[in-house]
This record gives C-alpha cells, structure tokens and sequence, in this order.
C-alpha cells in the first residue's frame, strides 16, 4: 500500500517555464528578501534540493543582500536538504558516524560475501561484468534513498528480492554498528523529526521562522516529508520551475503543479525576476524554452531575431574536444572573456576526465576538482604499492631484499611490479626505506612514508594544479580508509587488512563520485555533468556528444537488466511503466499520438529536458557540439541527435555551424604550434603535388614563407626545443632524416 502524500502548509510559486539562470537567481533573491523583511535574515532558512549549485545560489542572494544595505548587514542561511538533514541527525546522536563511501564498499561486500540467499542465476552471470558492482550499488542507493524494503514489497522479480534483502541486511548490520550511511540521511531524519524524538523537532525549528525551500521541482516524496516535519510551526514559501524537473521525474511521475496541489500547497504562477530587457544577448533562449515546452517561437520579423546557437561538429569525440579549445581561445581572444567564464558540458560524470585531458592537451587550463577513480590516481598506486611491499616485509622480512637481488625475475608477481613503481617514482629508494618507515600503525607508518620521501612536494613539482588538488584529496582518502581499519573489525587492523580493502576499494570505486568544485579561486574552464549546471550560468556553454546515442540514448536507468525486464519491475526505484496520462502529464512535449512504447518515450523527454536546462545555463553564446563516429576498427556511426535535427527543422530557430576546417584562423598556444610544425611539410608537398599533375607552383610564395619561420626562429623568442622540432620537420620533408619504425 502507498503510502499517504506529505501534507505541506504554505504557497508554491511557480516559474511559467526554465528561465535563464540569472533570472532565476534574480527571482530567488527577491523572494528571500520579502521573507528577510518580515522575520530577519538570520530567520530566514533556504533549502535547496541538490548541492549542485549551490555556492552560485549563495553569491546571488549575499549580492542581494548588499544591495539592501539600508536594512543592515546579512548573511544568508543556505544549506542542501541532504545537508540539513545530516546536522538534524547529529543533533540527535553526535555519536553517530556516516559510513565513507570506502567503507560502505568493504561493509557491503562483506554482506554479499555471507549471503544466505541463493543468489538468481542471472545475477550470477552478470557479475563477470565490469560494470556489475557500479550499476547494483547505484540501485541499492536509489532504494535506499526511497526507502523501499524487502518486506514492503508484492511478488518482487527474483533478481530484486535477492538485491533488497541484501541491503536491508547491510542496513541491520549499520544499526548495530552505530553508522548511517548518506543515502539513509533524509530517510532517517525524517523519521526523527516525525517522531520529535528527546524533542528533536522543537530543538532543530527553534532558529528560524520561515523556510524558502527552492528547487522544488525537484523534491521527491520523502523530501517533501521532510519539509513538512520541518515547517509545521514556520512559514513555508516553494519557489519551483515548471517543465524542469529531471531527478525527481526519474523516481515520479507528474507535474510540479500535480504534487505542489496534492500536498496541500497553493499554487502560484509567478513571473521571473527579469535582469535583461531582450534576449538580444541570449539569442540562444528561445531554443532553451524550445526543448522544454515545445513552444515555438512567433514568425521572427528578420534573421537577427531568431533563436540561434552554434554548431561545432567533428569527425571524432577527441576533434571535437579540440575544435571546443580552439573555439575557446578564439572567443578570448576577440572578446577577452576569462577561462572562468566557460562551461563545457558532458552527458555523464564519467566523461569528465578524459574531456579535461583533450582539453588541457590543446592548451586550455581547467578548473574542475573532483575525485578521480582511484585506479587512475598515480598518488594512490604509490601507496598501494607501499601497503603491497609491507604485506610482504610482513610476511617474510628479507623477500623484498631478495627480490631486489633479482629484479628480473617474476615480472609479472604483483610485488615484483610494486617494487618498480616505487624505483620509478622514489628517488634512491630501497626496501630500506620501508623498513624504516614501518611501525604498529598502518595509519602512521604511511604518513612516514609521505613525510620521508617528500610524496606532496613531488606532486608540487610535477603536476599541474588540478592533479595536484585530486592527488592530495586521494592521499587524503587512502589515509581514511587506513584509519577504518585500524578502528573497525571488518578486516585485520594490519598491512593485509589495509592491502584487501585498498584493493577492494580501487576495483569497485566509480570517477568523480565524490565532491566536485567547479569554481575554485585560481580560474579555468569548468568541466562538468550536464545535470549539474542547472543552477549555474556562464559567458559561453558547449555541450559535448550530442548525438542520438546520448540524447535521448538508448540505455535508460541501467545497464543491469534488460529494458524489456524493467518494464515488469514495478519494484524497481525509478519509473518504468508510465501511463499515457502520466507521460503526458509529466511532460508537455510528449504527444500521446507519437507515443509508441512508453517506458523509452517517458525516459526520452527526460534526456531533451536535461538537455534544455544545459542549454538555459549560457549566458551569451551556446554550442552545441557532435561527432561522426566512434574510436576503434569498426568505427561506428553515430546520428546527430533528433533533438538538434528538431531545432533545425523548427522556423524561428536556427543552427550556425563553425568552421573547424584545418586552415580556419588559429588560436591558442598549442594549435600554434602544431600549426608551425607542420608548415614544412605541408608546404613541400603542396609544390610536389603541383608538379605530379603539371602544375604550377609558386616557388616564391613558399620561399617567403620559410625565410619567415627562419626569422622567427633566429630572432624570435622562441623556445629552443621548439626550434629544434621545427628544423627536424625539414629535414624530414627534405628526406635528409629517415625514422626507423
């Protein structure tokens, strides 16, 4: 049986549509001054679903607030719901420890491992793939998240039973422990401030009078549980986007308006809070509400009235990062825009790194921080490597010794490659230096480690900032996790513990699952989720693969079970057999005449509306970037996605390709360079191929050109090693150097 909506007390407004994301800060600020007015500041306490976000929310309303200067000085009281919740639930038990995501790895290993359930067949097959452990954590945090128990369930299919009942094992062994892990924050708390327990409620509301709770499209059920806990004696304000929700449109169906109503909100429509006259510097807005509401635009009266966005497309993923660069510096270079001012987009968080390397490699500075996976993190494979030598001075003091002895044998034993790491990255090491850095502790003998052989200094000299931050924040994690072994029982308090959890750890762990920065103070094009730009805004926003593929794509949900089984799994935590009604409810671009299979066509808004509020985010230019095909020997092709190919084919709305032909103008450093490097022999074949067809070529223009780059080498400041290349390139076009492949 479902149980009973939320009953909130208190008024929803409603933006009519996604506005640009100045507009929408703009309208936060003028709803949160109204509240500031009447109970104070410091009364005031604004919620936003998710932290992404979260710091340009709180520039806008501290701006706000300098504004109102008259009134006296004010600070804002901005925190996430999840974040709130987890300070509610210390209030009640400071004893209370959140499970680290390392640890919820080995905890709940552990309880598969002692699983008295036959595990189905399918799962067992499954698990030989890579991705098996990634996709069945993401489902048990969804669960959890919803609070969906084994024994709340009708007739779950077989493979979901197994996978509740081992987390609400996993969940029973928490309890005894005395951890929560984060997915249990809001659930938890929750349950707490219903029950007022030791007077939990009365505590938590006694600091404030009202609540702005924003984002509100976006808050699911057990949100809005919270929020009426938390208001019952407060003023209650929602301030929610219609046509925007795309999380909770993952777990829920239905409108804004539809859940605002059922939870006994009034409604309101309210008009943002307009800091523009026109869309004449956001030409690309009209095609932004476009994808959202499927609302065209009025015949425009001329061309420079038209929605319009630019179109970057390439042969390949790696070109596209590359024509995105070369953009980039372009757009600096005529208009003087910081690196800051740039937003480039990726469908999935795991696209994150490689786009950052494509993007640094052509010269462009990023500055997204987040945690890389640990299997890529040269830092930790140092330590890991550490804990691998340890475990076997542990086991037999002098094998290490004797490896060393012979170095050449056994290349393939994991110790053996443990010990060339540390001879590649340590200068003068030894297993004498392991020696010495050992001790009772594995906590404290690593930070010998660190401390003995400058590991942080090395990282200062050698890598660029950004690797520098993720590399501390991995030394930092490896740290935590040597800090839970020695405290818990899960595995030995010794080096053998530390190396199984270690490598458990490394295996299982996802890129950027963790905290991600994406304005720190020293600037750089920011490299992110698409999801997470919706409270966000910047000068120029790309966003990357767009193809059919990605958006609307074709795998919904999870890679873990066939489509056609999610389809019967009413149990699963997320959407999977929608009505017409709640399609059409849900999303007012969807047709009911259009809709063939349901589950696909209810998943596919959802992929176009992430793609409108990617596109709301720009400020003044928006690309729109795609590829033509894939890496590898097959090289498959990809379509550009229906939603572009709708843009176009919409009057008032246009696409304007840019030209990333080879000899467009050339920005930046590196293309630069590339370019100069490839002067000679680009230029000697040009006259080659005039005399193989007859022609004529203008000896004089290419004479004048090389006594250039001569002039430049010789008086120019120049590089010496770039010098260098650029003769050696001569000299292979004039055949006077033949590289032996």
């Amino acid at each position: 049986m479902a149980p009973s909506p939320p009953t909130l007390e208190g008024t929803c407004k409603l933006l009519p549509a996604p506005a640009p994301g100045s507009d929408v800060f703009a309208t936060v600020a003028a709803e949160y001054a109204a509240l500031a007015d009447e109970y104070g500041p410091r009364n005031v306490l604004v919620l936003k679903r998710h932290p992404a976000g979260l710091d340009s929310l709180t520039e806008a309303l501290a701006d706000a607030d300098r504004e109102r200067a008259d009134s006296g000085p004010r600070s804002p009281r901005i925190e996430s719901l999840p974040e709130h919740a987890s300070k509610t639930i210390e209030e009640h038990d400071p004893t209370l420890d959140r499970l680290e995501y390392e640890e919820r790895i080995e905890l709940i290993s552990l309880v598969i491992d002692g699983a008295s359930r036959d595990v189905p067949d399918y799962l067992e097959r499954a698990a030989a793939h890579e991705s098996f452990t990634r996709d069945v954590g993401q489902l048990l945090l969804a669960a959890t998240r919803q609070r969906i128990r084994l024994d709340d369930l009708e007739d779950p299919h077989d493979c979901l039973a197994f996978l509740y009942a081992m987390n609400d094992r996993f969940h029973a062994e928490l309890d005894e422990r005395g951890y929560v892990e984060r997915a249990d924050v809001v659930p938890r708390a929750v349950d707490l401030l219903e029950a007022d327990a030791d007077g939990l409620r009365t505590r938590v509301t006694a600091s404030f009078d009202a609540v702005l709770a924003v984002e509100f499209e976006e808050y699911r059920r057990l949100d809005r549980r919270y929020l009426a806990a938390l208001t019952r004696d407060a003023e209650l304000v929602c301030l929610g986007e219609r046509h925007a929700s795309v999380e909770r449109t993952r777990v829920e169906s239905g409108s804004v308006d539809e859940i605002a109503a059922d939870a006994g909100l009034a409604v309101e429509p309210l008009e943002p809070e307009t800091v523009r006259a026109t869309d004449a510097t956001s030409p690309h807005q009209p095609i932004a509400r476009f994808l959202a509401t499927g609302e065209s635009p009025e015949k425009p009266a001329d061309a420079d009235s038209m929605g319009r966005a630019r179109r970057i497309r390439t042969g390949t993923a790696r070109e596209q990062a590359r024509a995105v660069a070369t953009e980039i510096q372009s757009l600096r270079d005529r208009h003087g825009w910081s690196y800051d001012e740039f937003a480039v987009a990726v469908p999935r968080i795991e696209r994150v790194p490689e786009t950052r390397r494509r993007l640094r490699d052509a010269g462009v500075p990023t500055a997204t921080i987040g945690t890389p996976s640990l299997a890529e993190d040269p830092a930790v494979n140092e330590l890991y490597a550490v804990v691998t030598c340890q475990c076997e001075r542990e086991r037999d003091g002098d094998a290490l010794e004797r490896r060393e002895d012979a170095a050449t044998q056994g290349a393939g034993d994991s110790r053996a490659v443990s010990l060339d790491r540390l001879r590649a990255r340590v200068p003068d090491f030894s297993p004498e230096l392991l020696a010495d850095t050992a001790g009772s502790s594995v906590r404290h003998s690593l930070e010998r480690w660190i401390r003995r052989t400058d590991l942080k200094g090395r990282i200062a000299r050698e890598e660029e900032w950004v690797d520098a931050r993720e590399q501390y924040e991995g030394i930092r994690r490896v740290l935590e996790i040597a800090d839970f072994v020695e405290e818990t029982d899960l595995v030995g308090p010794d080096w053998q513990g530390l190396r199984r959890m270690l490598r458990r750890t490394i295996r299982y762990d996802a890129p950027y699952v963790h905290a991600v920065e994406t304005r720190p103070p020293t600037g750089g094009v920011t490299v992110c989720a698409i999801d997470d730009l919706k409270y966000d805004s910047r000068t120029a926003v790309f966003l990357l693969d767009l193809i059919d593929e990605t958006y609307p794509g074709e795998q919904f949900l999870t890679q873990l079970f066939p489509q056609a089984w999610l389809r019967q799994m009413a149990a699963y935590p997320a959407v999977t057999d929608p009505s017409l009604e709640a399609i059409t409810d849900t999303f007012v671009t969807a047709d009911a005449a259009d809709v063939g299979d349901p589950f696909e066509t209810y998943h596919a808004h959802r992929s176009r509306r992430r793609f409108a509020l990617g596109a709301r985010a720009a400020d003044r230019l928006l690309y729109c970037c795609s590829y033509e095909r894939g890496a590898g020997g097959l090289r498959r092709s990809y379509d550009e996605s229906r939603y572009l190919q709708l843009i176009d084919a919409t009057p008032g709305l246009t696409l304007e390709d840019v030209d990333t032909h080879a000899d467009a103008t050339i920005h930046g450093e590196t293309n630069a360079i590339e370019a100069l490097l490839a002067q000679p022999r680009g230029e000697l074949e040009r006259v080659l191929r005039e005399a193989s067809t007859g022609g004529e070529a203008d000896l004089g223009e290419t004479e004048a050109l090389f006594e250039e780059i001569a002039v430049v080498l010789e008086e120019g400041d120049v590089d010496a090693d770039l010098a260098d290349a650029v003769r050696s390139q001569f000299e292979f076009a004039a055949g006077e150097v033949v590289r032996d492949d």
